[in-house]
Protein backbone atom coordinates (compact mmCIF):
# COMPACT_ATOMS: atom_id res chain seq x y z
CA UNK A 1 0.00 0.00 0.00
CA UNK A 2 0.99 3.44 -0.90
CA UNK A 3 3.24 5.50 2.40
CA UNK A 4 1.36 8.78 2.56
CA UNK A 5 3.66 11.50 3.92
CA UNK A 6 2.93 13.40 7.59
CA UNK A 7 1.20 16.73 7.69
CA UNK A 8 2.71 19.26 10.06
CA UNK A 9 -0.16 18.17 12.11
CA UNK A 10 -0.67 14.80 11.82
CA UNK A 11 0.85 11.62 12.20
CA UNK A 12 -0.57 8.84 9.81
CA UNK A 13 -0.15 4.80 9.79
CA UNK A 14 -1.31 3.04 6.95
CA UNK A 15 -0.58 -0.37 7.56
CA UNK A 16 -3.82 -2.27 7.28
CA UNK A 17 -2.88 -4.28 10.70
CA UNK A 18 -0.69 -1.80 11.88
CA UNK A 19 -1.51 0.66 14.86
CA UNK A 20 1.80 2.23 16.02
CA UNK A 21 1.50 5.70 14.88
CA UNK A 22 2.59 8.54 17.33
CA UNK A 23 1.27 12.14 18.04
CA UNK A 24 3.07 14.90 16.51
CA UNK A 25 2.26 18.29 18.49
CA UNK A 26 0.62 21.45 16.83
CA UNK A 27 0.58 24.77 18.84
CA UNK A 28 -1.65 27.90 17.72
CA UNK A 29 -2.10 31.27 19.26
CA UNK A 30 -5.18 30.93 21.55
CA UNK A 31 -7.34 32.40 19.08
CA UNK A 32 -6.57 30.86 15.90
CA UNK A 33 -8.67 28.14 14.37
CA UNK A 34 -8.56 24.49 15.56
CA UNK A 35 -10.69 21.76 14.27
CA UNK A 36 -10.24 18.49 11.75
CA UNK A 37 -12.38 16.79 9.09
CA UNK A 38 -12.33 13.81 7.24
CA UNK A 39 -14.45 12.93 4.26
CA UNK A 40 -15.18 10.10 1.97
CA UNK A 41 -16.10 9.46 -1.59
CA UNK A 42 -17.23 6.42 -1.04
CA UNK A 43 -15.72 2.85 -0.26
CA UNK A 44 -15.95 0.43 -3.69
CA UNK A 45 -13.92 0.22 -6.43
CA UNK A 46 -11.59 2.79 -7.76
CA UNK A 47 -10.11 3.10 -11.23
CA UNK A 48 -6.88 4.36 -11.30
CA UNK A 49 -7.64 6.32 -14.15
CA UNK A 50 -10.82 8.52 -11.62
CA UNK A 51 -8.39 8.97 -8.79
CA UNK A 52 -7.14 12.03 -9.16
CA UNK A 53 -10.78 13.42 -10.00
CA UNK A 54 -11.80 11.43 -6.60
CA UNK A 55 -9.02 12.92 -4.60
CA UNK A 56 -9.72 16.39 -6.25
CA UNK A 57 -13.22 16.51 -4.79
CA UNK A 58 -11.87 15.31 -1.38
CA UNK A 59 -9.71 17.76 -1.22
CA UNK A 60 -12.30 20.70 -1.80
CA UNK A 61 -14.41 19.41 0.68
CA UNK A 62 -11.80 19.05 3.04
CA UNK A 63 -11.09 23.04 2.27
CA UNK A 64 -14.73 23.98 2.11
CA UNK A 65 -15.28 22.67 5.90
CA UNK A 66 -11.60 24.16 7.43
CA UNK A 67 -12.71 27.14 5.89
CA UNK A 68 -15.83 26.99 8.40
CA UNK A 69 -14.19 26.42 11.00
CA UNK A 70 -11.77 29.57 10.29
CA UNK A 71 -13.88 31.14 9.91
CA UNK A 72 -15.68 30.63 13.82
CA UNK A 73 -18.02 27.81 12.56
CA UNK A 74 -19.05 24.67 14.50
CA UNK A 75 -19.19 21.30 13.42
CA UNK A 76 -22.63 21.30 12.57
CA UNK A 77 -21.54 24.19 9.37
CA UNK A 78 -18.30 22.35 8.52
CA UNK A 79 -19.90 19.14 7.77
CA UNK A 80 -22.37 20.83 6.08
CA UNK A 81 -20.27 22.51 4.03
CA UNK A 82 -18.15 19.61 2.89
CA UNK A 83 -21.44 17.73 2.15
CA UNK A 84 -22.60 20.75 -0.37
CA UNK A 85 -19.11 20.04 -1.95
CA UNK A 86 -19.14 16.25 -2.68
CA UNK A 87 -22.68 16.68 -3.75
CA UNK A 88 -22.06 18.82 -5.96
CA UNK A 89 -19.02 16.84 -7.78
CA UNK A 90 -20.30 15.21 -11.01
CA UNK A 91 -18.23 11.73 -10.33
CA UNK A 92 -19.85 11.20 -6.86
CA UNK A 93 -23.08 9.38 -6.97
CA UNK A 94 -24.55 11.98 -4.34
CA UNK A 95 -26.44 14.99 -5.65
CA UNK A 96 -25.53 16.05 -9.08
CA UNK A 97 -24.43 12.88 -10.95
CA UNK A 98 -26.30 10.74 -8.98
CA UNK A 99 -26.82 6.98 -9.89
CA UNK A 100 -30.84 6.75 -11.81
CA UNK A 101 -33.17 4.61 -10.61
CA UNK A 102 -35.63 2.05 -13.11
CA UNK A 103 -37.47 5.09 -14.09
CA UNK A 104 -34.64 7.09 -14.89
CA UNK A 105 -35.07 9.48 -12.32
CA UNK A 106 -32.84 10.40 -9.16
CA UNK A 107 -34.09 9.93 -5.93
CA UNK A 108 -31.32 10.50 -3.08
CA UNK A 109 -30.68 10.09 0.29
CA UNK A 110 -29.09 12.07 2.92
CA UNK A 111 -28.54 12.38 6.81
CA UNK A 112 -26.76 14.65 9.42
CA UNK A 113 -26.18 14.26 13.21
CA UNK A 114 -25.03 17.08 15.68
CA UNK A 115 -22.89 15.20 18.41
CA UNK A 116 -23.79 18.39 20.86
CA UNK A 117 -27.18 18.34 20.94
CA UNK A 118 -28.26 14.57 18.99
CA UNK A 119 -30.37 16.09 16.93
CA UNK A 120 -30.22 14.43 13.30
CA UNK A 121 -31.99 15.54 10.28
CA UNK A 122 -32.66 13.18 7.39
CA UNK A 123 -34.00 12.28 3.58
CA UNK A 124 -34.87 9.44 2.00
CA UNK A 125 -35.90 9.17 -1.98
CA UNK A 126 -35.93 12.67 -2.48
CA UNK A 127 -36.22 13.96 -6.12
CA UNK A 128 -35.69 18.00 -7.42
CA UNK A 129 -33.47 19.27 -4.77
CA UNK A 130 -29.81 19.78 -5.73
CA UNK A 131 -28.34 19.38 -2.41
CA UNK A 132 -30.01 17.18 -0.49
CA UNK A 133 -27.86 17.58 2.93
CA UNK A 134 -29.31 21.05 3.05
CA UNK A 135 -32.94 19.49 3.48
CA UNK A 136 -31.63 17.08 6.02
CA UNK A 137 -29.62 20.23 8.00
CA UNK A 138 -33.00 22.14 7.94
CA UNK A 139 -35.15 19.18 9.06
CA UNK A 140 -32.56 19.13 11.97
CA UNK A 141 -32.40 22.66 12.38
CA UNK A 142 -35.81 22.93 12.50
CA UNK A 143 -36.39 20.16 15.30
CA UNK A 144 -34.39 22.13 17.88
CA UNK A 145 -37.19 24.99 17.59
CA UNK A 146 -39.83 23.22 19.77
CA UNK A 147 -43.26 21.72 18.79
CA UNK A 148 -45.40 22.52 16.19
CA UNK A 149 -48.94 24.67 16.31
CA UNK A 150 -51.00 22.54 18.25
CA UNK A 151 -48.58 20.51 19.89
CA UNK A 152 -47.00 18.87 16.85
CA UNK A 153 -44.16 17.10 16.71
CA UNK A 154 -41.27 18.32 13.94
CA UNK A 155 -40.20 15.90 11.65
CA UNK A 156 -36.64 15.00 11.18
CA UNK A 157 -37.18 12.06 8.61
CA UNK A 158 -38.90 12.80 5.07
CA UNK A 159 -39.39 10.75 1.84
CA UNK A 160 -40.17 11.32 -1.42
CA UNK A 161 -42.74 13.84 -2.82
CA UNK A 162 -43.75 15.17 0.94
CA UNK A 163 -39.65 15.99 1.60
CA UNK A 164 -39.45 18.04 -1.96
CA UNK A 165 -42.21 19.66 -0.98
CA UNK A 166 -41.02 20.59 2.69
CA UNK A 167 -38.00 21.77 1.66
CA UNK A 168 -39.40 24.29 -1.27
CA UNK A 169 -41.59 25.67 1.43
CA UNK A 170 -38.53 26.13 3.55
CA UNK A 171 -36.56 28.19 1.28
CA UNK A 172 -34.21 25.16 -0.59
CA UNK A 173 -34.97 25.29 -4.49
CA UNK A 174 -36.20 22.84 -6.65
CA UNK A 175 -33.32 21.24 -9.38
CA UNK A 176 -35.19 19.22 -12.02
CA UNK A 177 -33.15 15.94 -12.48
CA UNK A 178 -32.45 16.59 -15.58
CA UNK A 179 -30.01 19.57 -14.34
CA UNK A 180 -28.61 16.92 -11.94
CA UNK A 181 -28.08 14.23 -14.62
CA UNK A 182 -24.70 13.85 -15.86
CA UNK A 183 -23.51 12.38 -19.51
CA UNK A 184 -21.72 9.69 -16.86
CA UNK A 185 -25.24 8.83 -15.21
CA UNK A 186 -26.84 9.03 -18.37
CA UNK A 187 -25.20 6.77 -20.53
CA UNK A 188 -24.84 4.55 -17.36
CA UNK A 189 -28.52 4.38 -17.07
CA UNK A 190 -28.85 3.52 -20.92
CA UNK A 191 -26.41 0.29 -20.87
CA UNK A 192 -27.83 -0.81 -18.01
CA UNK A 193 -31.70 -0.67 -19.17
CA UNK A 194 -30.19 -2.69 -22.37
CA UNK A 195 -28.38 -5.19 -20.16
CA UNK A 196 -31.65 -5.56 -17.86
CA UNK A 197 -33.99 -5.84 -20.90
CA UNK A 198 -31.24 -8.28 -22.77
CA UNK A 199 -31.50 -10.41 -19.38
CA UNK A 200 -35.52 -10.58 -19.66
CA UNK A 201 -35.48 -11.38 -23.24
CA UNK A 202 -33.03 -14.54 -22.19
CA UNK A 203 -35.26 -15.63 -19.35
CA UNK A 204 -38.20 -15.31 -20.89
CA UNK A 205 -36.93 -17.51 -24.11
CA UNK A 206 -35.41 -19.80 -21.57
CA UNK A 207 -38.82 -20.18 -19.90
CA UNK A 208 -40.49 -20.78 -23.58
CA UNK A 209 -38.56 -24.02 -24.19
CA UNK A 210 -38.68 -24.87 -20.83
CA UNK A 211 -41.07 -27.57 -20.95
CA UNK A 212 -39.43 -30.62 -22.07
CA UNK A 213 -36.20 -29.38 -21.04
CA UNK A 214 -36.83 -29.61 -16.92
CA UNK A 215 -34.12 -30.92 -14.64
CA UNK A 216 -34.72 -34.29 -13.20
CA UNK A 217 -36.54 -32.74 -10.04
CA UNK A 218 -39.01 -30.94 -12.19
CA UNK A 219 -37.07 -27.48 -11.43
CA UNK A 220 -35.69 -25.10 -14.24
CA UNK A 221 -32.19 -24.57 -15.06
CA UNK A 222 -30.43 -21.46 -13.58
CA UNK A 223 -29.36 -18.41 -15.71
CA UNK A 224 -26.09 -16.89 -15.67
CA UNK A 225 -26.52 -13.50 -13.97
CA UNK A 226 -26.25 -10.69 -16.39
CA UNK A 227 -24.62 -7.79 -13.88
CA UNK A 228 -26.55 -4.70 -13.96
CA UNK A 229 -23.13 -1.81 -14.52
CA UNK A 230 -22.39 -0.65 -11.19
CA UNK A 231 -23.00 -3.81 -9.15
CA UNK A 232 -19.86 -4.97 -8.97
CA UNK A 233 -15.96 -3.97 -9.51
CA UNK A 234 -17.44 -0.11 -9.96
CA UNK A 235 -17.63 2.69 -8.10
CA UNK A 236 -20.81 3.63 -9.37
CA UNK A 237 -22.50 1.56 -7.26
CA UNK A 238 -21.22 2.06 -3.79
CA UNK A 239 -19.53 5.76 -3.95
CA UNK A 240 -21.84 7.10 -1.09
CA UNK A 241 -20.08 10.37 0.49
CA UNK A 242 -19.77 11.23 3.76
CA UNK A 243 -17.97 13.41 6.16
CA UNK A 244 -16.58 13.58 10.15
CA UNK A 245 -16.00 17.09 11.52
CA UNK A 246 -15.19 18.13 15.42
CA UNK A 247 -14.66 21.69 15.90
CA UNK A 248 -12.61 24.26 18.46
CA UNK A 249 -15.06 23.72 20.89
CA UNK A 250 -14.52 19.28 20.95
CA UNK A 251 -18.18 18.96 19.06
CA UNK A 252 -18.44 16.37 16.33
CA UNK A 253 -20.93 16.80 13.76
CA UNK A 254 -21.56 13.74 11.02
CA UNK A 255 -22.91 13.43 7.67
CA UNK A 256 -23.44 10.92 4.69
CA UNK A 257 -25.26 11.78 1.52
CA UNK A 258 -26.32 8.84 -1.41
CA UNK A 259 -27.81 8.27 -5.07
CA UNK A 260 -28.20 5.29 -4.42
CA UNK A 261 -27.64 1.98 -6.06
CA UNK A 262 -27.83 2.09 -9.95
CA UNK A 263 -31.62 1.22 -11.45
CA UNK A 264 -32.83 0.59 -7.91
CA UNK A 265 -36.72 0.63 -7.79
CA UNK A 266 -38.21 3.82 -7.51
CA UNK A 267 -38.85 4.67 -3.44
CA UNK A 268 -36.21 2.70 -2.11
CA UNK A 269 -34.58 3.93 0.74
CA UNK A 270 -30.64 3.37 1.44
CA UNK A 271 -28.47 3.65 4.57
CA UNK A 272 -27.03 7.14 3.73
CA UNK A 273 -30.69 8.02 5.53
CA UNK A 274 -31.52 5.75 8.26
CA UNK A 275 -31.09 6.45 12.07
CA UNK A 276 -27.71 5.03 13.38
CA UNK A 277 -26.64 3.27 10.04
CA UNK A 278 -25.33 6.27 7.14
CA UNK A 279 -23.92 8.46 10.28
CA UNK A 280 -23.79 8.89 13.96
CA UNK A 281 -22.15 11.82 16.06
CA UNK A 282 -22.48 11.69 19.99
CA UNK A 283 -20.36 14.54 22.15
CA UNK A 284 -18.44 12.72 25.08
CA UNK A 285 -21.19 13.10 27.97
CA UNK A 286 -18.22 12.80 30.88
CA UNK A 287 -13.86 13.16 30.72
CA UNK A 288 -13.40 9.71 30.94
CA UNK A 289 -15.37 9.02 27.78
CA UNK A 290 -15.15 9.73 23.92
CA UNK A 291 -16.52 12.11 21.56
CA UNK A 292 -17.06 10.45 18.22
CA UNK A 293 -18.23 10.78 14.66
CA UNK A 294 -19.24 8.15 11.89
CA UNK A 295 -19.95 8.25 8.34
CA UNK A 296 -20.94 5.11 6.23
CA UNK A 297 -20.92 4.08 2.64
CA UNK A 298 -21.40 0.63 1.05
CA UNK A 299 -24.40 -1.71 0.06
CA UNK A 300 -27.58 0.09 1.82
CA UNK A 301 -29.41 -3.12 2.80
CA UNK A 302 -25.83 -4.45 4.63
CA UNK A 303 -25.18 -1.36 6.36
CA UNK A 304 -29.27 -1.01 7.15
CA UNK A 305 -29.46 -4.44 8.95
CA UNK A 306 -26.22 -4.03 10.91
CA UNK A 307 -26.64 -0.33 12.03
CA UNK A 308 -22.54 0.04 11.44
CA UNK A 309 -22.42 3.75 12.09
CA UNK A 310 -23.69 3.38 15.78
CA UNK A 311 -22.05 0.41 16.61
CA UNK A 312 -18.51 1.62 15.13
CA UNK A 313 -19.65 4.68 17.32
CA UNK A 314 -20.07 2.53 20.28
CA UNK A 315 -16.80 0.43 19.92
CA UNK A 316 -14.55 3.48 19.93
CA UNK A 317 -14.97 4.00 23.54
CA UNK A 318 -12.36 1.02 24.33
CA UNK A 319 -8.45 1.85 24.83
CA UNK A 320 -7.61 1.17 21.68
CA UNK A 321 -9.04 2.82 18.57
CA UNK A 322 -7.29 0.80 15.87
CA UNK A 323 -8.00 -2.87 17.20
CA UNK A 324 -11.62 -1.86 18.43
CA UNK A 325 -12.48 -0.44 14.75
CA UNK A 326 -10.75 -3.86 13.71
CA UNK A 327 -13.53 -5.90 15.91
CA UNK A 328 -16.53 -3.76 15.57
CA UNK A 329 -16.13 -4.42 11.66
CA UNK A 330 -15.18 -8.21 11.72
CA UNK A 331 -17.83 -9.17 14.03
CA UNK A 332 -20.39 -6.71 14.01
CA UNK A 333 -20.24 -6.53 10.34
CA UNK A 334 -18.51 -8.83 7.91
CA UNK A 335 -19.31 -11.92 10.78
CA UNK A 336 -22.78 -10.75 11.57
CA UNK A 337 -25.74 -12.96 12.58
CA UNK A 338 -27.47 -10.16 10.40
CA UNK A 339 -25.72 -10.88 7.54
CA UNK A 340 -25.42 -14.63 7.86
CA UNK A 341 -26.70 -15.94 4.53
CA UNK A 342 -24.34 -12.80 2.55
CA UNK A 343 -21.31 -14.24 1.16
CA UNK A 344 -20.40 -10.81 0.11
CA UNK A 345 -20.56 -8.29 2.75
CA UNK A 346 -19.75 -4.46 1.14
CA UNK A 347 -19.29 -1.42 3.40
CA UNK A 348 -17.07 1.12 4.61
CA UNK A 349 -16.37 3.55 7.33
CA UNK A 350 -14.74 6.83 8.54
CA UNK A 351 -14.34 7.20 12.34
CA UNK A 352 -13.01 10.33 14.42
CA UNK A 353 -12.91 10.56 18.10
CA UNK A 354 -11.46 12.70 20.14
CA UNK A 355 -11.11 13.44 24.05
CA UNK A 356 -9.71 16.66 25.67
CA UNK A 357 -5.63 15.97 26.37
CA UNK A 358 -4.27 15.43 29.81
CA UNK A 359 -2.12 18.42 30.33
CA UNK A 360 -5.38 20.22 28.90
CA UNK A 361 -7.51 19.42 32.13
CA UNK A 362 -5.08 20.10 34.07
CA UNK A 363 -4.50 23.76 32.84
CA UNK A 364 -6.53 26.42 31.78
CA UNK A 365 -4.10 28.15 30.07
CA UNK A 366 -4.02 25.64 27.62
CA UNK A 367 -7.13 24.40 25.35
CA UNK A 368 -6.06 21.02 23.08
CA UNK A 369 -7.33 17.88 21.60
CA UNK A 370 -5.89 14.53 20.49
CA UNK A 371 -8.18 13.43 17.68
CA UNK A 372 -7.73 9.67 16.21
CA UNK A 373 -9.28 9.47 12.89
CA UNK A 374 -9.53 6.23 10.99
CA UNK A 375 -10.97 4.53 7.85
CA UNK A 376 -12.27 0.48 7.25
CA UNK A 377 -13.66 -0.59 4.18
CA UNK A 378 -14.21 -4.96 2.84
CA UNK A 379 -15.04 -2.75 -0.68
CA UNK A 380 -11.35 -3.07 -2.88
CA UNK A 381 -11.55 0.66 -2.18
CA UNK A 382 -11.97 3.40 -0.63
CA UNK A 383 -11.46 7.57 -1.38
CA UNK A 384 -10.39 10.05 1.42
CA UNK A 385 -9.42 12.95 2.44
CA UNK A 386 -8.36 14.89 5.79
CA UNK A 387 -7.21 18.16 6.70
CA UNK A 388 -6.86 20.54 10.53
CA UNK A 389 -7.93 24.00 10.52
CA UNK A 390 -4.00 24.40 11.42
CA UNK A 391 -3.12 22.67 8.11
CA UNK A 392 -2.10 24.15 5.10
CA UNK A 393 -3.45 21.59 2.61
CA UNK A 394 -5.69 18.82 2.64
CA UNK A 395 -4.34 15.18 2.36
CA UNK A 396 -5.62 12.86 0.05
CA UNK A 397 -5.62 8.84 -0.34
CA UNK A 398 -7.25 5.96 -2.59
CA UNK A 399 -6.75 2.83 0.38
CA UNK A 400 -7.27 -0.34 -1.12
CA UNK A 401 -7.46 -3.87 0.07
CA UNK A 402 -4.11 -5.63 0.58
CA UNK A 403 -3.38 -8.05 -2.50
CA UNK A 404 -4.50 -11.01 -2.62
CA UNK A 405 -7.62 -10.28 0.25
CA UNK A 406 -10.97 -11.10 -1.38
CA UNK A 407 -13.49 -8.23 -1.32
CA UNK A 408 -16.54 -8.68 0.97
CA UNK A 409 -14.86 -10.99 2.72
CA UNK A 410 -11.18 -9.27 3.95
CA UNK A 411 -10.83 -5.50 5.23
CA UNK A 412 -8.45 -2.87 5.25
CA UNK A 413 -8.05 -0.37 8.15
CA UNK A 414 -5.85 2.59 8.64
CA UNK A 415 -5.58 5.97 10.39
CA UNK A 416 -3.83 8.25 12.21
CA UNK A 417 -3.44 11.03 15.23
CA UNK A 418 -3.86 15.06 15.47
CA UNK A 419 -3.22 16.64 18.36
CA UNK A 420 -4.74 19.74 18.25
CA UNK A 421 -3.67 22.65 20.72
CA UNK A 422 -4.17 26.16 21.35
CA UNK A 423 -1.89 27.50 23.94
CA UNK A 424 -1.83 30.91 26.09
CA UNK A 425 -0.36 34.04 24.31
Amino acid sequence: MEKLENSTDCKETVSPLNNSGSVLNSTAPRHEAMGFVLVHAGAGYHSESKAKEYKHVCKRACQRAVDRLRAGGLALEAVTAALIELEDSPFTNAGTGSNLNLSGEIECDASIMDGKSLNYGAVGALSGIKNPVLVARRLLSETQKGKLSAGRIPPCFLVGKGAEQWAISHGIPACPTEKMTTKFSLSGYKRNKRKMELAEQVETKRRRHSCGHENDLGCLEPVGDIMVEGEENNSACLDTVGAVVVDREGNVAAAVSSGGLAMKHPGRVGQAAHYGCGCWAENARDVSLYSTAVSTSGSGEHLIRTMLARECSTSMQTENAHQALLEAMQNKFISSPFLAGEDCVLGGVIVLRCCTCGEAQRSEDIQALLVEFLWSHTTESMCVGYMSAQDSKPRTHISRLPPGAVAGQSLAIEGGVCRLGTASD
